[in-house]
């Protein structure tokens, strides 16, 4: 991908870049829309990647070129003050107003980005590119952001520039996953842990991407999160992390805030045990645990859609009748995306079809894209002068 990405810089700018980073996008293995109450996460940084070049230009403007969409931007990078409606280019612009606030004057810039994190799949491509952002412009400046803080400016920019409020985890992942492992992050203190995965030789991990594109600055995922808000106001909470099961049951809360509120209670209680149960090697629980997050989604939060059903149903009855899935659930913040399943590496070539054959059998003939993901390491610079 390095390589191929200095070509198109080269071919766009005739020059080499001087910088250069890269950024993962990120699977949630368990524990969906808790992060934005306080609670805990499970994701894994996968090896699908954002890269973003740079070289200094004696123009009086930047020029940002986002090549796979063909979409090219002349900017002054010095004075970033405001979104462009509805354009690609704000999860870059974001990052650098976020730069802008904090001191940091950025000079005239020739940009290229390029990325293999599936867009609208629940793949956190937008914070990958945050994330990928930020760590060039610390190359660019000669800063070094604490991880923390370069999540907290990420998500700070989503939220301005792209307009969906997000959580922490999605650009947390992002800067601070490690090869074979997950991150576990508690939201509410931002500490994390490393939780290591199965053996790679003996599980694979499959995303299966229904197509189906979701967008999450549409509405739905502000509502939800409005939803849960008002359950902890009327709980008299900061947070839905602070209150349990007996307490969301015995308040005065309207049929949706109670939903919402069960959902995230006990989605915070599967990833705590998930997370115990990956440690110990108790992959059946886990799988129990995947299933078990998947219904809560799609009958208490009500955030999965008739093909996500349609794939999770057909890894449940394959987990009871042979096996040969271990757990399957939506991934993201729904409406759309990707099933994350977990599968023994020898069923892996027969799991793929049985996935396609149910999602066409259900879906007048559709294919779903289906693909294996590496847990991989957190965004960093890349030196050029050996690539």
């Amino acid at each position: 991908m390095i390589e191929a990405t200095i070509e198109r810089f080269r071919h766009r700018f005739g020059t080499r870049p001087k910088y250069a980073a890269v950024a993962p996008g990120r699977v949630n293995l368990i524990g969906e829309h808790v992060d934005y109450n306080g609670g805990f996460v499970l994701p894994m940084a996968i090896d699908r990647f954002t890269a973003l070049m740079a070289s200094p230009t004696t123009e009086n403007r930047s020029t940002l070129r986002l090549d796979d969409l063909d979409v090219e931007i002349n900017v002054d990078l010095a004075s970033v003050s405001a979104p462009l409606p509805g354009h690609p280019a704000n999860y870059v612009l974001g990052v650098v107003h976020e730069f802008q606030q904090r001191g940091h004057r950025l000079p005239p810039l020739n940009l290229l980005l390029t990325s293999d994190v599936p867009m609208g799949a629940g793949l956190s491509s937008s914070a990958s590119i945050e994330v990928c952002t930020a760590t060039l412009l610390e190359q660019v400046l000669q800063v070094e952001l604490p991880a923390i803080e370069k999540a907290l400016l990420c998500q700070r920019a989503e939220h301005l520039f792209a307009g969906v409020p997000c959580g922490i985890m999605d650009m947390f992942t992002s800067i601070a996953g490690r090869r074979g492992h997950a991150v576990l992050l508690d939201c509410r203190s931002l500490e994390h842990t490393l939780i290591p995965l199965p053996d790679p030789a003996e599980y694979s991990w499959l995303i299966i991407d229904t197509g189906v594109k979701h967008a999450l600055a549409g509405g739905e995922y502000a509502q939800r999160r409005a939803v849960c808000e008002s359950a902890a106001r009327r709980l008299g909470v900061n947070l839905l992390r602070e209150v349990d099961e007996d307490m969301v049951h015995a308040a005065a809360l309207s049929e949706e805030e109670r939903r919402c509120a069960r959902h995230v209670v006990s989605e915070i209680q599967r990833t705590v045990t998930a997370a115990q149960a990956l440690r110990s090697n108790q992959l059946g629980e886990f799988g129990r645990l995947m299933f078990e997050s998947h219904a809560s989604l799609r009958d208490d939060f009500r955030v999965s859609c008739p093909e996500l059903d349609c794939l999770v149903d057909a890894a449940q009855r394959a987990a009871g009748s042979t096996g040969s899935i271990v757990g399957a659930r939506m991934t993201g913040g729904g409406f759309g995306g990707c099933v994350i399943a977990l599968v023994p590496a020898p069923e892996t070539d027969a799991a793929t079809p049985m996935f396609e054959h149910a999602f066409a059998a259900s879906f007048g003939g559709r294919r779903p894209t289906i693909f294996s993901a590496s847990s991989a390491d957190g965004s960093h610079p890349i030196s050029l002068e050996s690539a």
